[in-house]
């Protein structure tokens, strides 16, 4: 199964974000995006979802050689900035969650199971998610996909809110997941990049790139990346 962003272009005003980016993402692989800032990631990301309509272009889903387009169900997002229901406690809202999505749940489904799997003790979980930290709230945005299962899901730069140790078991978590999902990884971190994904690929002047996999692990990793993006006219956003 890959996801395929065929093409994809969007403009703001004059400026051209998107330059018919395309790039085919597999399953069973995390992928690094990389950009500066004001680069477009947040922006793909965005047309990926179905969040933006694009101005020219199309997500597909190709399993075999027969492809379809991708549906809203079909991606999952996990937002910088999670967007959450402060006015519950995160049990009610993972409740409530489940009991919408009850069609999509395994048959051995437990609540306080999901909430063990994300290391989410007794007290936080029964706490007003108004009161959340950051890296809590985006410890919740992943539970709903260990919830729903979508094939893709796109992160963007969710781990830059954790702590040591938190971000060590979500980076665990994720190499766990990756084997039944197409996981896109958007940062700015270079290490943990290397680190984490098993590709990375380059958004830089509207347009996607992979980064040499043999460059991945060598000793000319950052600078060869750093060559990639510069860009003389790039004003950061």
């Amino acid at each position: 199964m890959r996801l395929i962003a065929e093409r994809i272009s969007k403009q703001f005003n004059e400026k051209q974000v998107l330059k018919e980016a395309s790039f085919a993402f597999e399953k069973g692989k995390i992928y690094g995006l990389l950009g500066r800032n004001g680069a477009g990631k947040t922006t793909l990301f965005n047309c990926l979802s179905g969040e933006l309509a694009m101005d020219s272009g199309k997500v597909l889903l190709d399993d075999d050689g027969v492809s379809v387009e991708a549906k809203e169900e079909d991606i999952g997002y996990v937002y910088s900035l999670p967007l959450l229901p402060e006015f519950l406690t995160g049990y009610e809202f993972i409740k409530f969650f489940m009991e919408v999505n009850e069609d999509k749940l395994e048959m051995d489904h437990n609540i306080d199971g999901y909430f063990d799997r994300m290391r989410i003790s007794q007290e936080d979980r029964h706490r007003l998610i108004k009161g959340y930290s950051h890296g809590m709230k985006n410890k919740i945005q992943m539970l709903l996909f260990l919830i729903t299962k979508p094939l893709v899901i796109l992160l963007d730069e969710p781990l830059t809110s954790f702590d040591v140790i938190v971000a060590l078991e979500m980076k665990n978590m994720l190499k766990e997941m990756k084997k039944d999902h197409i996981l896109i990884f958007s940062t700015h971190i270079l290490q943990l990049a290397s680190d984490l994904c098993d590709e990375l690929v380059i958004l830089n002047k509207g347009e996607l790139s992979a980064v040499p996999a043999e460059l991945l692990k060598s000793a000319e990793f950052e600078s060869t990346v750093i060559d990639l993006l510069k860009d003389d006219h790039h004003v950061d956003a």
